[in-house]
């Protein structure tokens, strides 16, 4: 019998690292850390200073680190030990209704932790667990998922994250649990009536968010969506100095040394796509999402790879974080959905984030890696098993 050798399965696993993936996001990275060094040196707003570019540089390091340990050790492992971190990250999230929690200046939720040595955003943390525990859930029920039991605790386990960060008032952060659990379920086989029920359900959802959920503010922002120039300076304000910063930024931008910069409140973070367009122009504008759409086809075509479904449901869990905040945050700044506080991955401002965001790339990686299988972007998981 040949002897195990777990160094050289390690090296086996590095070897076979998703380079493209890895290589895509650390663009993305490195360019935001230029955006908000550029922000601070030419005095664009007053929200930046020396730290932001230095704390997102060192968060950059820190979570490429933490991808390759996640994405060395088999994601089965990892899933092993969920009773020791879920409880954890949830214990983080409830000191956001104590004395310890407060909100961003400006926003109207209040989901981060200040800790006195380090600020954390607990519900990026609980992201990244639930992606975890809810893959490993339905890994366990998946020939038994479209019974309605099984399938009631499921959501009842979806439940329990995105009802605790809309208690905060974080309904952005809300939405992205709402959309991995509808990616998830789907990917593992979840019955296409479930979802035409879900759809024949979905005016009765939206009348009761809008009447018992939302604020006034709230349903003031989707108002001006309908009937734009009704608030411009009000509600519309933000996302009419964002449109005008791209505008002046022409086809290919100012670049980052140039003078006269519009002054977009929350630029540095989730109206940064606003300061891509006018120091990158509309071709810059367009690189990027050419780029974070690259990622998410990535993320996907190593879904199809993947051996089992809990490595599948966790590479279709990452790809609806990075799809639903892109479409939300360029949205938002392109004035076609309502301001909600979603970030842009991997260029917004945020330590928090950018390090949840690498190790869920890690995870990603993971279950590309630990798979047996020749990689083929047209695999098909049935004919394989």
């Amino acid at each position: 019998m040949k002897r195990y050798d777990s160094s050289e399965e390690r090296q086996s696993i590095f070897r076979r690292l998703d380079v493209p993936l890895l290589l895509m996001i650390t663009v993305c990275s490195f360019v935001s850390v230029m955006l908000l060094r550029a922000l601070w040196t030419l005095h664009i707003t007053e929200e930046v200073d020396a730290n932001d570019w230095i704390v997102q540089l060192v968060s950059m390091l820190l979570g490429l680190a933490g991808c390759l340990v996640v994405a060395s050790i088999d994601y089965h492992k990892l899933a092993k030990f969920w009773f020791l971190y879920a409880p954890a990250a949830l214990a983080l999230v409830a000191l956001t209704f104590t004395s310890l929690g407060y909100g961003r200046e400006g926003a109207d939720d209040v989901n981060w932790i200040d800790l006195g040595f380090i600020q954390l955003q607990p519900s990026e943390i609980l992201k990244l667990v639930f992606l975890i525990t809810f893959s490993l859930h339905i890994s366990k029920v998946t020939d038994r998922l479209n019974q309605p039991l099984h399938l009631f605790l499921l959501l009842l386990h979806a439940a329990v994250p995105a009802g605790i960060v809309a208690v905060q008032g974080d309904y952005g952060t809300a939405i992205i649990f709402a959309s991995m659990t509808v990616f998830m379920l789907f990917t593992a086989g979840l019955s296409f009536w479930y979802l035409l029920g879900a759809a024949a359900l979905m005016p009765i959802a939206i009348w009761f968010v809008w009447t018992h959920v939302f604020g006034e503010i709230h349903r003031g922002r989707i108002r001006v969506l309908i009937n734009p120039g009704s608030d411009p300076l009000g509600l519309e304000y933000q996302q009419d100095l964002g449109i005008s910063a791209m505008q002046r930024g022409g086809l290919f931008g100012k670049g980052l040394s140039g003078s006269d910069y519009v002054s977009v409140p929350e630029m540095h973070n989730d109206f940064i796509f606003a300061f891509i367009g006018e120091a990158f122009g509309f071709l810059g504008a367009v690189l990027v999402i050419v780029l974070l759409a690259l990622i998410c086809l990535r993320i996907f075509f190593d879904s199809r790879a993947a051996k089992d479904t809990m490595g599948r449901t966790i590479c279709m869990g990452v790809f609806a974080i990075l799809f639903t905040h892109d479409i939300m945050n360029i949205g938002m700044v392109m004035k076609v959905m309502p301001v909600i506080g979603i970030p842009l991955p991997f260029f917004s401002a945020g330590g928090t984030a950018m390090v949840s965001m690498y190790l869920c790339i890690g995870l990603v990686i993971s279950a590309y890696s630990h798979n047996r299988r020749k990689y083929r972007v047209f695999y098909d998981a049935e004919t394989e098993k």
